[in-house]
């Protein structure tokens, strides 16, 4: 399948359940929550891994974790001082569907400390060898077999193994590349935190800048080296064991930005997934 095609797949995939969730966002809006107007790409949240300053008596009110940051919930400091629960974004599960892994998404509201590189590489690990990786990269296989995407490779269940060990390979190189490797180098985080408020606009544009915008161990928004090298590097190694057809300069660049396209479309769904598992998959199995 072309890199067109699984760009187009995707798009329509997310609109249709845009088209699906757009009454309940502006339910919420009219509620109250931001709106749909774009604005300045919003900070990531800040990371708490530095101790507070020193404070004046009259700044020792302690500040809500998250304050004034994407996803967190500003029901919190209504002037009545009561945290209710109404409007509190729903959180980001560990699976989405019970299937697809989730791990590297942060719920909106919540500010973890910086991941370990312990934890960096836990996570690479999970999202490698989680059962629902075999399935995923045996359903693409399945794809590119299909369509002949690799006509080097060959067809039938030779070529649909020559596929598929490929395909894993490239999964997993890139998941040490991306959510290990290079964020240890960088000291950057690379969960993905989900702003979980506002318009469709803003949180989908959002959701795909952080591709390119991640904060770094302190918190503090910073080009996403860990991201952009990490996939240039894995799609690089991968030449080395694809036909050579794909081993020129458009052969890269497509894989390249059909890995880095992926990704964004993947924190999209992210950041709108609770939303449609509340407002529409959970409302309509009630009715």
């Amino acid at each position: 399948m072309s890199l067109k095609s699984w760009l187009a797949s995707g798009a329509v995939l997310f609109w249709m359940a845009m088209l699906a969730l757009a009454p309940s966002i502006r339910s919420q809006e009219t509620n109250g929550a931001a709106p749909l107007a774009l604005s300045p790409l919003p900070d990531a949240p800040q990371s708490q891994s530095s101790p507070p300053q020193s404070q004046s008596p009259s700044q020792t009110q302690p500040q809500a974790p998250g304050q004034d940051q994407p996803g967190a919930n500003k029901t919190a400091n209504a002037p009545d001082g009561n945290t209710s629960d109404k409007h509190k974004p729903p959180p980001q599960p560990k699976r989405i569907l019970g299937v697809m892994p989730n791990y590297r998404a942060v719920s909106a509201g919540e500010i973890p400390p910086p991941p370990t590189p312990r934890e960096a590489f836990t996570i690479a690990t999970r999202n490698s060898f989680d059962y629902s990786a075999f399935v995923f990269v045996g359903i693409t296989s399945l794809l590119a077999e299909g369509s002949n995407a690799h006509s080097q490779l060959g067809k039938g269940v030779g070529g649909y193994w020559a596929y598929y060990w490929r395909g894993y390979l490239d999964k997993t190189d890139g998941n040490y590349w991306v959510d290990w490797a290079w964020p240890t180098v960088f000291h950057q985080d690379e969960r993905y935190y989900a702003m979980g408020e506002g318009g469709i606009w803003k949180r989908g544009i959002y959701a795909a800048s952080r591709e390119l915008i991640t904060p770094n161990y302190h918190g503090k928004n910073s080009f996403n080296a860990s991201e952009i090298l990490g996939r240039g590097v894995s799609q690089a190694i991968s030449l080395s064991y694809y036909p050579s057809q794909t081993q020129t300069p458009g052969g890269f660049g497509q894989k390249y930005a059909y890995a880095v396209g992926r990704d964004a479309l993947t924190n999209v769904f992210r950041e709108f997934w609770p939303d449609i598992n509340e407002h529409v998959i959970q409302r309509h199995r009630h009715h």
